[in-house]
């Protein structure tokens, strides 16, 4: 949808970069706009911008002015959108958690309704999985992280070979891992610094919480549950609550242990900015090394480099390029050509670039 940049509000999401006589982007596709986005592109003169109908909020933009022309097909498409179907569940989980915090109890059947739209295709999801932080929003980072966990957790148990009935409970204890946040004090929840180490261990208490939130039924396995109160766990016993080690931690806590803290760390946080999947995996395997499950993080990792020579990728400091080589030791660090110049980047040697994000897939699919 192409919309007056005056009639632009915080909250919409570009659905194409932006240029003003520049080689890069003033500002990326997938930008969800805030008051100074909007200030910047009114600073560059820039008229018109292409838009999502969709907004962040999951509600849909009206412009009686937008130039918003579509064929059926492309409505249909568009409401069959995984970026369209991930905003709706965020904002029906974020009506689930409001009622939590005021004492009404889980609703499982709710829970799972709400992320059965979302599992319904995950194994063709690669590039929208690892394309969600892109609509990360600090306000919205509670809700959005919850259903964000729940379908990186189903993404990495689908590439483990788990059957769809696994898949489903793996995915809904990633979506009610978080369900203790509703018994904690809500002003830690929206802290714009770091936590003490008081609040902290406070908000730690939220695994012991969500198991006892969570009530046994058919619905959620026991299984899942456990996996509940382990996901803050890890491999060599520093995690939480009880300082599990390895073969004393769920398989099912392993995985979602592994999308937890990837999507966090991608994520627009009130106190951090979002970082590359690309290089968050990096830090995954050489920065937590010991701390998860090597099956897992490839299990991951093997999504976000299904791509092969020829794929069009965006560098950390805004250039385009086309992948020329991968390398079997480090395959997030291919050697690519840029586009805007004949120049060729090794990324194995420039260490302080990375992949942004992939533009345009050539799978070996």
């Amino acid at each position: 949808m192409k919309v007056n940049t005056s009639n632009l509000r915080a909250g919409c999401i570009l659905a194409e970069d932006v240029f003003k006589l520049t080689s890069k982007p003033i500002i990326s596709a997938k930008t969800v706009l805030t008051a100074e986005h909007i200030n910047i592109l009114r600073a560059f003169l820039v008229q018109s911008v292409v838009i999502e109908n969709t907004q962040i909020d999951g509600s849909e933009y009206i412009d009686s002015l937008a130039e918003n022309v579509q064929t059926e097909r492309e409505k249909k498409k568009e409401e069959e959108s995984f970026f369209r179907k991930f905003l709706k569940s965020v904002q029906k989980f974020k009506k689930e958690f409001k009622s939590w915090q005021s004492g009404r109890p889980v609703n499982i059947a709710n829970v799972r309704f709400l992320l059965l739209p979302l599992l319904k295709d995950i194994k063709f999801a690669d590039k929208e999985i690892f394309s969600l932080y892109h609509l990360s929003n600090k306000e919205e980072y509670l809700y959005q992280h919850s259903i964000a966990v729940a379908v990186i957790s189903a993404y990495i148990a689908h590439k483990l070979n788990y059957d769809n009935g696994e898949i489903i409970q793996i995915a809904l204890a990633g979506c009610l891992s978080d369900v203790g946040m509703a018994r904690i004090n809500p002003r830690l929840l929206t802290k714009a610094e770091p936590l003490t180490e008081e609040e902290f261990q406070e908000v730690k208490e939220h695994t012991r919480f969500s198991v006892k939130m969570i009530p046994e039924q058919t619905l959620i396995k026991n299984d899942a549950r456990l996996s509940i109160l382990q996901h803050h766990e890890r491999l060599d016993g520093s995690g939480y609550p009880l300082g599990n080690r390895d073969i004393k931690i769920h398989p099912y806590a392993k995985i979602i242990a592994v999308a937890d803290t990837f999507h966090a760390m991608t994520s627009e946080r009130l106190y951090r900015q979002k970082q590359s999947p690309f290089k968050v995996l990096e830090q995954l395997y050489q920065d937590y090394f010991g701390k998860y499950e090597f099956k897992v993080l490839n299990a991951l990792r093997s999504g976000i480099i299904r791509y092969t020579i020829g794929s069009q990728v965006r560098l950390s400091n805004g250039d385009k390029g086309e992948v020329l080589f991968i390398q079997d030791k480090s395959p997030t660090r291919p050697l690519i050509k840029l586009l805007s110049r004949e120049d060729i980047i090794d990324l194995e040697k420039n260490r302080h670039l990375f992949i942004e994000e992939i533009l345009d897939y050539k799978s070996v699919l």
